[in-house]
């Protein structure tokens, strides 16, 4: 059993959630000559599903790159499973704003995260009152020599109506930037939701029922299956 994963991402939701789970977890982030945000453009027509699974493993295979180097730069880095996620929202291809400066949201069914405040207001008033999707890409590379498993967990959240004051209010605060779809459940976003089906972890970005698969699978030990580790 593994005591450690390393965690490809330096997103404060997916460090929290991994916690939870009782997950004890290394960063292994980029280094400041690698150009993470180039993976995250979509290909034209891509879907969300495509799109999300794509993203997901580039990252790990420039994650698995990052470990190799920095062994043979000297560093004392132990193998342990690597862990890699990426987020999307989705409204279906009909929907797009083809006028939109979001590279995103040009590509059809991906919304992306916002380009500033304007871009963030076109997002949300796309959203409102309408259900979208929100998928989620996990995954983890066990051992260097294999291929990562991966899952991809979809949920539907319904958005209330919003009117102008709140969406003003809402990208006054600052939150919807540098979120996917323009908002974070976790915070005051969660307040312009109606309803979700699916997993409220895998809307913040990391689900906690297949990440926990995955882990297992993955040899790694934590909360829910603590044995003794190697």
């Amino acid at each position: 059993m593994f005591a450690f994963i390393y965690l490809a991402s330096q997103s404060p939701r997916r460090q929290e959630l991994l916690t939870q789970l009782g997950v004890r977890f290394v960063p292994l982030l980029a280094a400041s000559n690698e150009n993470v945000e180039s993976l995250e453009i979509p290909l034209p027509h891509e879907t969300a599903y495509a799109y999300v699974e794509r993203v997901t493993q580039a990252k790990m295979r420039a994650a698995q790159l990052r470990w190799k180097n920095r062994m043979q730069q000297g560093e004392n880095l132990p193998w342990a499973p690597i862990l890699c996620a990426d987020t999307t929202v989705s409204l279906g291809s009909s929907w797009a704003d083809k006028s939109s400066q979001n590279t995103a949201l040009t590509a059809g069914e991906i919304i992306g995260k916002p380009q500033d405040a304007r871009d963030a207001q076109g997002i949300l008033e796309m959203l409102s009152a309408k259900e979208h999707q929100v998928l989620t890409a996990v995954c983890v590379l066990a051992a260097p020599d294999q291929a990562p498993s991966c899952v991809i967990q979809t949920s539907h959240v319904r958005f209330a109506n919003l009117d102008k004051a709140t969406i003003e209010s809402y990208i006054a605060s600052g939150e919807p930037l540098g979120k996917a779809g323009a908002y974070g459940i976790q915070g005051l976003g969660g307040a312009l939701i109606e309803s979700i089906t699916g997993s409220y972890s895998g809307i913040m970005g990391l689900p906690l029922y297949e990440t926990a698969q995955l882990l297992t699978q993955a040899k790694v030990s934590f909360a829910l299956n603590h044995t003794n580790t190697n």
